[in-house]
């Protein structure tokens, strides 16, 4: 993964537990840097031992970690600056869904070595869509959760997520379905 996810964990944990816990973190990961670079690619181990030991010093499951990454995330990079590239993804939560693997396409110009996941949405009324993430690697579906909620929470949406299908436990891809009203 690139170093900006890596960054955005170190960020997270900093913002809402402070510098001391971030070091404890990185130190029960075995982890010797302290600085992610953005453009720097990282072995997705490292993340995932971010993951885990950020579980076991603050006492929350990984998928819960995951989830609050998730949802820090949709801020976060509006903040380092893809704001303008998500703001021409949609201008609602269901657009901004439907396009998120052309938003990926245009990341992936700065990312060359972007691995991206893919997504597909079918509406199934008015205010509910089922989303499928079909991704390579292991233990994300938590974090699309948290996407969404942090996406529900940039177009003023209440949403509502729920997995209807998990890779983990054999399907060949994650499957969540979203309900949403929007003011």
């Amino acid at each position: 993964m690139y170093g900006l996810v890596n960054k955005a964990i170190r960020d997270m944990v900093c913002a809402h537990f402070g510098e001391a816990t971030w070091h404890e973190i990185r130190q029960k990961a075995d982890i010797e840097i302290d600085v992610f670079l953005t453009m720097e690619g990282y072995p997705d181990d490292l993340t995932h031992r971010l993951v885990k030991a950020a579980s076991q010093v603050l006492g929350l499951s990984s998928a819960e970690i995951m989830q609050a990454f998730g949802e820090f995330w949709v801020q976060y990079t509006a903040e380092e600056g893809y704001g303008e590239l998500m703001a021409m993804s949609g201008e609602n939560l269901p657009e901004f869904l439907q396009n998120l693997d052309t938003l990926h396409a245009r990341v992936g110009v700065a990312f060359p070595k972007l691995q991206p996941p893919s997504f597909e949405c079918t509406e199934t009324d008015e205010a509910s869509m089922t989303l499928e993430y079909h991704t390579h690697r292991e233990g994300l579906a938590p974090m699309i959760v948290g996407l969404v909620k942090g996406l529900g929470n940039r177009f003023e949406t209440e949403v509502e997520v729920t997995q209807t299908q998990s890779k983990a436990e054999g399907a060949d891809h994650d499957e969540f379905v979203i309900q949403y009203h929007q003011d």
